[in-house]
């Protein structure tokens, strides 16, 4: 039996529409402001993504120092090679994403959303 129904994931962030339009770009879909704090993003295929206004927000870091840890991070399939993954590279870095790890490590390379989220590019297997 469950208990709940997965709703959303919830990301702070100095600017709310910003982020979201931002995500849009990436995985499609078309944010909705429900109120100054407050955006969605609901695309085919992608968990909904909420956007929350937090004046105070503080970027995480990766990797991991002291006590301002990552606390979680979004991966995005990129498609099953690697030509696919630099194009997406491409893609985000126009949008305003910056690199944190791009080499070629365990099928995967790691940016920082223009907010400071960590989000990894995958290269993902297609049967």
């Amino acid at each position: 039996m469950t208990v709940a129904r997965f709703r959303s994931v919830v990301i702070d962030c100095p600017d709310p529409l910003a982020l979201a339009q931002f995500y849009a770009a990436i995985v499609g879909g078309t944010p909705r402001v429900e109120d100054a704090d407050w955006v969605v993003l609901e695309a085919p295929g992608v968990p909904r993504l909420a956007f929350n206004l937090e004046p105070g927000f503080q970027p995480p870091s990766w990797p991991r120092e002291g006590g301002n840890a990552q606390q979680f991070h979004l991966d995005l399939d990129a498609g099953s090679t690697w030509e696919e993954v630099d194009a997406a590279e491409k893609t985000v870095l126009g949008l305003g994403a910056r690199p944190l790890l791009v080499a070629d490590v365990e099928d995967f390379r790691v940016y920082a959303d223009p907010a400071g989220h960590p989000f990894c590019l995958c290269r993902i297997e297609h049967p």
